[in-house]
């Protein structure tokens, strides 16, 4: 079937905002152009591929099926197109992270993964566990879990037992895990984590009412400005250990998931992909993954 360029990239642009303006502020055209592209697309193919509701659009299953096909053909033409720039052929990789992954372990190897490959030009986001790589056209993203995530392939990298960590002029008053009953828990949004704690500490978990955070960074802050005690991945936060910011208070670990390097199945893997997989894989001297 011959589709019109022009009415494929209008979909992805806006199947990837979910707004038919915010796709009409990227490719510079109108509101009215972008609607209308999409829409001879639908008509060519005989299928919806959004579904109009009240505050913007929606896939269609036909829209979902679709869009990974065209993130991937047009990220694979920008990515030729950017190596044209350079002497030397290079080769965009955009991957998102989770972002305690990618401060805690990621960032302070990236001048070797760099020496390694200089062919890449490594574009990182991080995000706080919750992602869609076709709508943010990224090649692959790192994510915690336990790898069962429909539609994607997955490689398993780590797994980072956790431990209660607090600011060290805490420390001195928690002496066994049932002083923590008099202490404010902070928790993540994974809600079993402090019973399974306690479960392997052989004590009873107490009512927990402290604050929720969405991200072990923001876990970890509080926690070291003294707002009580969290459960960290301690492989994560040793260079916050090391420095004084915050301290282990108990031996007794929890492993509750992993980080898992994830793509879309419908993804081929580029060589700026592999040597990223590789890289990741490689035994180095203190990196929990060798």
């Amino acid at each position: 079937m011959d589709l019109p360029l022009n009415a494929l990239r209008a979909f992805e642009v806006s199947a990837r905002h979910l707004s038919f303006t915010r796709a009409a502020q990227e490719l510079h055209l109108t509101q009215t152009a972008v609607s209308q592209h999409v829409k001879n697309l639908e008509h060519r193919l005989g299928k919806p591929l959004f579904r109009r509701i009240p505050r913007g659009l929606a896939l269609t299953d036909e829209g979902m099926a679709l869009l990974p096909a065209l993130v991937d053909a047009f990220s694979r033409v920008s990515a030729t197109l950017e190596s044209f720039k350079g002497a030397h052929k290079r080769e965009v990789l955009s991957v998102g992270a989770v972002g305690t992954f990618a401060v805690g372990w990621l960032l302070p190897r990236l001048r070797d993964f760099q020496a390694r490959h200089p062919f890449v030009e490594l574009r990182l986001s991080t995000h706080n566990n919750r992602i869609d790589l076709a709508a943010e056209g990224l090649d692959c993203a790192i994510r915690f879990g336990d790898g069962q995530w429909q539609g994607l392939q997955t490689r398993h990298l780590l797994d980072t037992p956790l431990a209660p960590m607090c600011a060290p002029s805490m420390a001195h008053r928690i002496r066994t895990p049932a002083d923590l009953a008099r202490e404010t828990l902070l928790r993540s949004y994974r809600t079993d984590e402090w019973a399974q704690w306690f479960e392997a500490a052989g004590g009873k978990c107490p009512l927990l009412t402290g604050p929720v955070f969405d991200a072990s960074l923001v876990l970890a802050d509080a926690a070291a400005q003294g707002a009580g005690v969290a459960l960290l991945p301690v492989a994560l936060f040793d260079r916050d250990l090391q420095s004084g910011r915050l301290a282990r208070l108990f031996d007794v670990e929890v492993n509750v998931g992993g980080y898992w390097l994830t793509r879309l199945k419908t993804r081929r893997k580029s060589a700026a992909m592999k040597a990223f997989q590789d890289w990741l894989e490689l035994p180095r001297a203190g990196s929990p993954l060798g």
